[in-house]
């Protein structure tokens, strides 16, 4: 039996690349079947009354998230990509369970938790090994391909469970359609996909040959992604804060639409809106940002999320205006969401990837707990207004944050891009 050689490509690995991003669409579908109907499950069936209680699940979820990104990361290549996408889908499985029987709101916050494991194992995973497959010259068109093949289905899955929930029990459809995906996603990855350390290896050893030949401790790759390095804190803090904005968007804005008299599908609409714009966008910005540079694009995108927020804030939960604003909300995302994992991946050396992107999408998600916390608290004591103003004004610091701290870099001189070794956490001993 001949063995194929290892090329990087996308066009030369076109099949384990669509593979990934079919099943990066089954990893947003788990996480989209909350987003229109969760928040009223909590109010509605266990009549939570505070909005910081409402949103505990999603303090759970995205710190088990945060956690497990910074794991996998740093196992990815001792452990190998697929050994731990096969474990996040196999996490998965328990949560529609548990939804389904939960007697306290407390069964829903543990679902969440592992759900969040689910998330941190397979999406961090058909992230860098669909970086691994292409090599450096396309690697913003890559990422747009996966964050739009993800977050299409978080829309997908959060309409569809938002109509559905206007005609059966939410939490029956949670259950139905969360067991189908988690299972399909497991087979996908457990009889198809195909281990990407090869791939590794030979972008390391052509492109990168005066780099360790290792990938670096992770206290040195947490160091260095959270304040050393210019270019990996910009994206870093970058990260947090738009995530703090989904959070927001995921757990909050549900009750002030709800609020304000907007029903189940009306808020499925707007839940669908926002991750559809994202998901669609992003195939042209992860493109766009490997021929303008990565920083013009973070920057804008933070800028328009921050006005998509100030105008939600004062829109009294309209529900025409807050579509617009999800759409708005949407493109801003999607400047900012492949365009900081290409940075982060720019600045580091393949073997230092892995564990590079893990502390990343650590902070990242981090800020899903963040935003959950604030929206949570501030929207007790000030209501749906002042939380969501709040957050706007964090989105607007962070991208004016990323302005003056991130090093500007034409795409001609991406060091990845010129075959030279990349400033790398593997070479900073």
């Amino acid at each position: 039996m001949t063995v194929a050689p290892v090329r990087l490509g996308l066009r030369e690995n076109a099949a384990q690349f669509s593979l990934l991003v079919a099943i990066n669409a089954f990893v947003g579908m788990m996480v989209g079947l909350e987003r229109s109907t969760l928040p009223l499950v909590g109010r509605h069936d266990f009549h939570l009354t505070s909005n910081a209680a409402v949103l505990s699940f999603i303090v759970a979820f995205g710190l088990s998230k945060a956690l497990t990104n910074l794991g996998a990361g740093a196992l990815a290549q001792r452990a190998g990509r697929r050994r731990l996408l096969i474990a996040g889908w196999a996490f998965a499985l328990p949560v529609p369970l548990l939804i389904g029987v939960a007697p306290s709101w407390s069964w829903i916050v543990a679902a969440n938790v592992l759900l969040g494991i689910n998330q941190g194992l397979a999406w961090s995973m058909t992230v860098v090994m669909k970086i691994d497959l292409v090599g450096p010259k396309r690697r913003g068109l890559a990422l747009g391909l996966n964050e739009a093949a993800g977050y299409g289905g978080v829309a997908l899955a959060a309409g569809l469970s938002g109509v559905l929930a206007s005609q059966f029990a939410a939490r029956d459809v949670l259950v139905v359609a969360g067991a189908g995906i988690a299972a399909i996603g497991l087979l996908l990855s457990v009889f198809f996909v195909h281990d990407t350390a090869a791939h590794v290896a030979l972008e390391q050893a052509t492109h990168h040959s005066g780099s360790d030949a290792e990938p670096p401790p992770l206290h040195e790759a947490f160091a260095q992604a959270t304040y050393r390095v210019p270019a990996l804190r910009s994206c870093s803090q970058a990260g947090l804060v738009n995530n703090a904005g989904d959070g927001l968007a995921w757990g909050l804005v549900p009750l002030y639409l709800a609020a304000h008299g907007a029903s189940v599908a009306q808020i499925g609409l707007v839940a669908a809106v926002y991750p559809g714009v994202w998901s669609v966008a992003q195939i042209a910005t992860g493109h766009w940002s490997d021929t303008i540079g990565r920083k013009p694009l973070i920057v804008t995108g933070m800028l328009i999320q921050a006005g998509a927020l100030a105008i939600l804030a004062t829109s009294n939960g309209n529900v025409a205006i807050a579509t617009g604003t999800a759409a708005l909300l949407g493109l801003g995302t999607a400047l900012v969401y492949p365009t900081l994992i290409a940075a982060i991946s720019d600045a580091v050396s393949p073997i230092a990837r892995a564990p590079v992107v893990g502390v990343y999408r650590f902070w990242r998600d981090m800020g899903y707990a963040l935003g959950a916390i604030i929206a949570g608290a501030v929207a007790d004591a000030l209501g749906y207004s002042g939380a969501i103003a709040i957050v706007a004004g964090l989105t607007a610091a962070s991208g004016l944050w990323v302005l003056r701290d991130m090093p500007s870099r034409s795409p001609s001189a991406t060091p990845a891009g010129r075959g030279e070794s990349a400033p790398s956490v593997a070479a900073v001993r």
